[in-house]
């Protein structure tokens, strides 16, 4: 009988921009938001890993940005609603 032995299966790497996505979803969210879908592009197309990462920059960039949203419309109707806001016409 012969013994084959087959090389390790080269390693497939991650993504740099997926990891980079993640981390401005992180701490710029609208940088997420821009670069998770142009790093899912990237992986469809060379077959990298990452996917999880990049849309995960998305979803929390997307997150915190609706978050940032409420919490200002929450802001101001407390403002209004409190007199601190005043409207004149005229």
């Amino acid at each position: 009988m012969t013994e084959t032995t087959s090389a390790p299966a080269p390693a497939v790497k991650t993504n740099t921009l997926a990891i980079v996505a993640l981390i401005l979803g992180i701490l710029v969210p609208i940088g997420g938001i821009i670069a998770g879908p142009i790093a899912l592009g990237q992986i469809k197309r060379t077959g990298e890993k990452g996917r999880g990462l990049a849309i995960a920059g998305i979803v929390i960039g997307a997150a915190i940005i609706l978050f940032y949203i409420l919490l200002i419309l929450l802001s101001v109707a407390l403002a209004a609603s409190t007199g601190a806001v005043t409207v004149t016409n005229g």
